[in-house]
């Protein structure tokens, strides 16, 4: 039973598994993106804040009140980038096609670190399946309904079960007050007899 257990919740559902290969397919996809930039020397435009005085710092210029300088970027500087998203992307895949969570939330989580805010996506996907993986140890269950369900279950056995104990201790107690009342009788045998004191 606990090797069920532990396959369960190390393992991954047919629901989970399609979120994990949709995390991997938009990783590959954003991966390819990188492959212009790969090819040949690139412009971007780095935006900054303006300055106290409305003025751009050197080398910016102001566009639409905003700060903006054209960057020609070599393709070096992007493949770091290119490779994370492409490797990880790929690690992603082999998980969910293994069914192994532990792989697919530690993948989505250096995703969501490595991309920053546009890595909320990830960061949600290893959330939602590290909460799965802690409903199914816990309860059982998986899903929110069913952890809840199972939750109040048991708090409903664990009420029965102190009532229980509640009912016993007292009973018990009562015993052990009643006979410590009688005093049992002398024993003719063991009991020495008492002198009179005149």
């Amino acid at each position: 039973m606990a090797s069920t257990t532990r396959q369960l919740v190390l393992g991954l559902d047919d629901l989970e598994r399609k979120f994990s290969f949709g995390g991997a397919g938009i990783a590959i996809v954003l991966a390819l993106l990188f492959i212009p930039h790969l090819i040949k020397n690139t412009t971007i435009h780095v935006t900054t804040k303006a300055l106290k005085d409305h003025t751009c710092p050197t080398g910016y210029s102001m566009v639409k009140s905003v700060c903006t300088k054209a960057e020609v970027t070599h393709p070096s500087y992007w493949v770091l980038q290119f490779l994370v998203f492409l490797v990880v992307g790929l690690a992603i895949a082999a998980f969910s096609f293994y069914r192994k969570r532990a792989g697919v939330i530690v993948g989505s989580l250096l995703l969501a670190f490595a991309t920053g805010s546009a890595g909320l996506f990830y960061m949600a996907l290893g959330a939602w399946l590290a909460v799965r993986a802690f409903r199914l140890g816990k309860y059982g269950d998986a899903t929110f309904r069913g952890a809840n369900i199972r939750a109040r279950e048991r708090a409903q056995e664990r009420r029965a079960n102190r009532g229980t104990k509640a009912r016993t201790a007292k009973s018990t107690a009562s015993t052990a007050s009643s006979s410590a009342s009688r005093t049992p009788a002398p024993s003719k045998r063991y009991t020495p007899k008492k002198s009179n004191r005149r």
